[in-house]
């Protein structure tokens, strides 16, 4: 794919909007054949563009309402140290992000918990991973935006 046109645009913010929707309606919505419709979604999928289609669960109605953001600093910055960290990392489920950062931070999670004891118990498992210099909890007070969708220009490059 060599760029995005308005319609494979317009197709990818009806998907992040809802990906339940048909190619039906889909193709309902941007005036095009099913079956053409059905071959953009295709393309875009064999492209990478669309990763995969999920679920959006409500994390206060599961009991993991309390968001916290680690900050992890150390002063381990080999190969090793970071796959120990990742693999550990990705052994706690409730840490649902995780970047590696520039500047006085060295990696950011965002944590989703039921309380603090919760939390006490994922940042116990944290730091039995390997050893970290400093390890900073902030626990967010109000969700103001949160959403899974890109922003999308029009027009817009194909990778």
């Amino acid at each position: 794919m060599d760029h995005l046109d308005k319609i494979d645009i317009r197709l990818l913010q009806l998907l992040q909007e809802d990906a339940s929707l048909s190619i039906a309606q889909l193709a309902d919505t941007v005036a095009l054949s099913a079956n053409a419709c059905w071959r953009r979604v295709k393309q875009l999928e064999e492209a990478g563009i669309i990763r995969r289609r999920v679920a959006l669960l409500d994390a206060d109605l599961l009991g993991c309402g309390i968001t916290v953001f680690v900050a992890i600093r150390t002063n381990q910055h080999d190969e090793d140290w970071l796959e120990t960290f990742a693999r550990g990392v990705a052994d706690i489920p409730e840490i649902v992000e995780f970047y590696r950062m520039s500047g006085d931070v060295d990696y950011l999670l965002k944590v989703l918990v039921a309380d603090i004891p919760h939390y006490d118990r994922v940042y116990k498992r944290l730091i039995k991973v390997t050893k970290l210099t400093d390890v900073s909890s902030s626990f967010a007070m109000e969700r103001i935006k949160s959403t899974t969708a890109i922003p999308l220009p029009v027009p817009l490059p194909r990778p």
